[in-house]
């Protein structure tokens, strides 16, 4: 092995240990933190951010990557050294000066928006947020001049791929009609609505109880509450958060499954290559893939929710609405609302097209954030034929993505539930009994499954290649039309009526 990669891994295993503790700092202000740390908070964390990239973006980084790329290497090292060097590519165009600036805006306006979204303070929340809109354009600008693709899309590239626009084009030709039909069909079946309230420790216990069945570590990990969920923290002590609502349950229980896929993907990351980027996750896109496989195609399949009804009785006790066909009408019911943490999979598309829009034509300097109160009612009204007029906390307040400067993040989320329903897909091929495992409780063989394909493999192969080698294609869309379409438009899913 040369001395120059050596050094690299050195360099990169440091920078590992200054992640962690950014990464549990962040939780903590997100989670326990007083009110009044956040400035110290926010300034200590962009301090930190800023040696990082001092770090990764020293002479002697770049040096050892040219010297390491001659020398013979594994191909898991190849790898390894290709991760470092996309690492270092996309640091090395950004100014110290910017990172710190742009770090030390996104706490403030975070931080801000905690108070003034309760408040529905559009015009407080709307002068912080210039600010990261304008240092993300900034960051935008250089990362286009210098990969030569519009400014939104050298965001985007971060994230995930930029070939959207003909993804989201075909989506927004079906999808419109597909949730219509979903409607008037679940107008035809009755429904009866739990009675709350449901007392908060309650649902916490069902949450811990849901983690646990889906094979959560809590040796290397817990549950919080925050304002927004998230998953953060490390591979070895992984944080995750929810919010209760003391009249609908499963808001929180989706929320946990969910965030518990994020979970666990992060839990079983490559143990050798801990503190190295191939360890890391492949993409924001796969990772999503992830908390949706397990909050979506298993969380709200028939087998699922018949498994874990029982745990939902013990925890809430008896009631008419929790019988099993009409619980698992509840997890699957199509209902267009504001909130896109809360929204069903059939109209969750349409909350990220409207923020994708959007976010692209602010960072493209097409619209200003004075506009997006007025883009996001119009937008609203298209696809969902809902009214956000003076709304702000429900509705383009409603996300934190925005203030930490994530242009690009959202994306991912649909990207995400069309890799999901891609890997159910090549999981059923492989696993024809699979749902028959999953009512019976036995849900290792489907871990082990994306233990094999997924999780292992860390980022040794690019997002398309992990795809592929996953289920035979790259990213195919009509896989989630196909599970959308069989899902809410056959009698099986759609009244309950299943073979567990």
């Amino acid at each position: 092995m040369s001395s120059a990669y050596t050094r690299l891994t050195e360099r990169f295993q440091r920078l590992s240990r200054f992640s962690h503790l950014s990464a549990i700092a962040g939780w903590d202000m997100m989670t326990m933190m007083s009110p009044a740390g956040s400035r110290a908070r926010g300034e200590a964390l962009a301090e930190l951010g800023v040696l990082q990239h001092q770090i990764l973006t020293s002479r002697e980084t770049g040096e050892d990557l040219a010297r390491a790329k001659q020398a013979s290497l594994s191909s898991d090292e190849l790898a390894n050294l290709a991760e470092m060097e996309r690492a270092w590519q996309q640091a090395v165009v950004l100014p110290s000066e910017l990172v710190e600036a742009k770090s030390v805006a996104g706490s403030r306006c975070e931080h801000a928006w905690r108070s003034q979204r309760p408040a529905n303070d559009w015009q407080g929340f709307a002068e912080n947020l210039k600010e990261v809109v304008s240092l993300s354009r900034q960051e935008a600008e250089i990362r286009a001049q210098n990969s030569g693709v519009s400014r939104y899309d050298a965001l985007l590239d971060m994230y995930t791929c930029n070939q959207l626009d003909s993804i989201f084009a075909d989506i927004k030709a079906w999808l419109p009609d597909l949730l219509q039909r979903v409607i008037a069909r679940q107008d035809q079946q009755p429904i009866q609505r739990p009675q709350g309230p449901f007392a908060t420790e309650s649902q916490r216990q069902l949450g811990l109880s849901a983690m646990a069945m889906l094979g959560f570590d809590f040796n290397a990990g817990r549950l919080d509450v925050s304002a927004h969920p998230f998953c953060g923290g490390v591979p070895q002590d992984v944080r995750i958060t929810t919010r209760y609502d003391g009249q609908n349950f499963l808001s929180a229980l989706m929320g946990v499954i969910h965030e518990t896929g994020h979970a666990r993907y992060e839990q079983n990351l490559p143990s050798q290559w801990l503190g190295q980027p191939i360890a890391h996750a492949r993409s924001t896109a796969i990772h999503e893939s992830q908390s949706l496989f397990f909050e979506m195609q298993l969380g709200r399949s028939p087998a699922f929710l018949a498994r874990i009804l029982p745990e939902v009785i013990n925890h809430f006790g008896g009631q008419d609405a929790l019988n099993q066909q009409n619980f698992i009408r509840l997890a699957q019911r199509v209902q267009p609302g504001l909130i896109r943490v809360d929204a069903d999979e059939v109209s969750y598309p349409a909350h990220i097209i409207l923020r994708y829009e959007i976010e692209r034509a602010l960072i493209e300097a097409e619209i200003e954030v004075e506009d997006i109160p007025a883009l996001w009612q119009e937008k609203m009204q298209q696809l969902l034929g809902i009214d956000t007029t003076g709304n702000y906390r429900n509705g383009c307040m409603q996300d934190i993505h925005w203030t930490d400067g994530a242009f690009g993040y959202f994306p991912t989320y649909t990207l995400g539930a069309m890799y999901a329903a891609q890997l159910f897909q090549a999981l059923s091929r492989a696993l024809p009994d699979v749902q028959q495992r999953i009512a019976s409780g036995d849900l290792q063989p489907v871990f082990s499954w994306l233990q094999q394909n997924i999780w292992q493999h860390g980022s040794r192969f690019s997002t398309r290649e992990l795809i592929t080698r996953a289920t035979g294609e790259d990213l195919n869309p009509r896989w989630f039309r196909q599970h959308l379409e069989s899902r809410y438009l056959t009698d099986e899913f759609t009244t309950g009526r299943t073979t567990v």
